[in-house]
């Protein structure tokens, strides 16, 4: 499915009585992402879709003369869910803006913790938010015949995760009541610990710091970690056959349900995981040292990937408006002409943006949200690209199978997949996974990916944690570089958080910051149409979405619009409302499950 410039509009062929459905909020725990659609009821698919927040922020503003040594602390506020990611990427450019390089230890320390965070939260939302979309109570009440199906269909993977037929896999994901929507609730409380041993709080550091951490290193540590590293392993064993038993059932059970948040290929992932052996946090050695990364960095364009070199991706991030709620800066200040390489800098790059907020009434035809639109200029064609996370996972798949350049033995790129080796545990021989590259990019593979990536991030987590106790055993426990801040400097920083790319520019003159912008996955994913026409990933991916829900309007509660949507992993999701037409209330629900269960239209 091809990225569209222009809302849907009628086809001259053929009538179509379209019907407005806008779920407002879908979104984080801060409720400020709504989904306004126009749906095709008798030809079964969304003809229109746009993607609003109604929520201002203001980080790039009020971080201008703060002193730069307090970033990492100030910006992993941004979020209450993966703050820890906003202070890693901030510490990776103070680092680079402060001419430093943490001892190897601190930076495996941070890597485990990282790793604990993907572990973590992909854990918690798979099975504990999204994973609700596929559960029992929700298949019954929107797709009847499915639900009848799963009932009759054997689990192939039984032997593995122990449910014998799809609809006991569905019925464990049941909210609270279901056995493994449980057991995903205990391993989250584990690797939420293990995170915590490595980097003192959660979701916002408290021993991470520019030049290390200050984590006390001993074997009790290590060792306390690993306890419950082991039993994610195990856990893993059973999770990934689980879910690739569910997934392709959906497959099966709705022919053509690959169009469900249908995109055409176009990915982007930052890295994650620094090697400490080859990164020096340099920008000149950048492309170099981002190559080490154990999550290669890349843009993924229809399948192919067309670079994975951090400099050629940080040159041609753009930041474009167009439908969001701010005034121009074009021909504003400045801030950086050219990189330490001489590279020019665009005045649409993020270290010559300046935030001009201004704010307005919504018009879908006009501007209707405070999310800018972040592009990806394509050299070749000439093209500013809505590149998608995919939620995180399936765009670090993607770019690292593609690149061919991981290979530690817990984990190995081939050109075409990711193998993924679990080692034997207590109960459970070892393992191996291979993700393989799909053939679309939709809804269910951005969810199997996150799936896989579990096993990934736990797999890394191993040779983390063999790496660390490596220098602890050999007396090099530093974990922590001493540093002074310039006068003048830039900086960038480059990570994945757990929905994908994640990047901090800083200039900082006179010592403190004179500009400073940190771009989340969220403003990938859920931007609006550009100044070409262009868009955004959760619009694109919505448009044209086919409705497989048994409901109809007077009962409809857009499972396969959730699921689309849902996909790209929004955070956690709160209250949404649903309206039909001039803004009739149908629903209203406060859970972190879609749908008012057994309730009535509220009027």
């Amino acid at each position: 499915m091809s990225t569209i410039a222009e809302p849907t509009t009628q086809a001259p062929s053929k009538k179509r009585n379209l019907v407005e459905m806008n779920w407002d909020p879908i979104t984080r725990i801060v409720g400020s992402l709504g989904i306004f659609t126009k749906i095709d009821f008798e030809n079964r698919e969304v003809a229109e879709c746009h993607s609003t927040s109604s929520i201002f922020r203001g980080y790039s503003i009020f971080m201008k003369g703060k002193d730069p040594r307090d970033a990492h602390f100030i910006t992993s506020r941004i979020c209450g869910i993966c703050g820890d990611n906003h202070a890693t990427c901030a510490t990776y450019a103070q680092n680079m803006a402060f001419g430093i390089r943490p001892p190897a230890l601190g930076e495996w320390i941070v890597n485990l913790g990282e790793a604990a965070e993907y572990m973590f939260d992909h854990n918690i939302f798979q099975d504990n938010l999204v994973g609700v979309d596929f559960c029992e109570q929700m298949v019954r009440e929107t797709n009847p015949r499915v639900w009848d199906k799963a009932q009759k269909t054997p689990a192939n993977g039984s032997n593995l995760h122990g449910f014998k037929t799809i609809a006991d896999i569905m019925t464990a994901l049941n909210p609270f009541t279901g056995s493994f929507y449980r057991e995903t609730l205990q391993m989250s409380r584990m690797t939420r610990e293990m995170f915590c041993l490595m980097e003192g709080r959660h979701v916002h550091p408290s021993t991470l710091y520019p030049g290390g951490v200050g984590t006390v290193p001993t074997v009790q540590l290590f060792t306390d970690y690993m306890v419950r590293l082991m039993k994610y392993v195990e856990f893993m064993k059973k999770v990934v056959p689980l879910h690739d038993d569910l997934f392709d059932f959906f497959y099966d059970a709705l022919p053509g349900y690959e169009r469900v948040g249908q995109r055409r290929i176009l990915l982007g992932c930052w890295g994650s995981f620094n090697d400490p052996d080859h990164c020096d946090y340099t920008y000149k050695n950048m492309g170099k040292w981002g190559d080490k990364m154990f999550v290669t960095p890349g843009v993924v364009v229809d399948g192919q990937l067309v670079t994975h070199n951090l400099v050629d991706i940080n040159l041609n991030i753009r930041i474009l408006l167009g439908s969001s709620y701010y005034d121009d800066w074009d021909k504003g200040e400045t801030f950086v002409k050219t990189d330490p390489l001489g590279n020019a800098v665009d005045q649409r790059h993020p270290w010559n943006q300046t935030t001009i907020p201004r704010p307005q009434k919504r018009d879908f035809d006009g501007k209707y949200t405070w999310v800018m639109s972040p592009r990806w200029y394509h050299k070749e064609s000439g093209q500013h690209l809505a590149l998608d996370t995919g939620g995180g996972p399936i765009a670090r798949f993607w770019a690292t199978a593609l690149a061919g350049l991981v290979d530690i033995g817990y984990v190995k790129a081939t050109g075409r997949s990711v193998k993924i080796y679990l080692p034997k545990t207590a109960m459970l021989p070892e393992t191996e996974f291979e993700w393989k590259i799909p053939r679309w990019s939709n809804a269910i593979e951005r969810d199997r990916a996150r799936t896989y990536f579990q096993a990934y991030a736990a797999a890394c987590a191993l040779h983390f944690a063999e790496k660390a106790m490596k220098e602890l055993h050999a007396g090099r426990t530093r974990t922590w570089t001493d540093f002074k801040v310039p006068d003048e400097a830039i900086g960038c920083g480059f990570h994945e958080a757990v929905r994908g790319v994640l990047s901090h520019h800083v200039v900082i003159r006179g010592g403190k910051i004179a500009n400073y912008h940190p771009y989340p996955p969220t403003p990938w994913n859920a931007n609006p149409r550009d100044i070409y026409g262009t868009p955004g990933p959760y619009e694109d991916a919505v448009q044209n979405t086919p409705i497989f829900e048994e409901n109809g309007p007077g009962k409809f509660k857009g499972i396969d619009i959730m699921r689309a949507v849902r996909s790209f992993d929004p955070c956690l999701p709160c209250g949404v409302h649903m309206y039909l037409g001039d803004g009739k209330v149908l629903k209203t629900v406060h859970s972190p499950m879609f749908g008012n269960h057994g309730g009535q239209p509220e009027s």
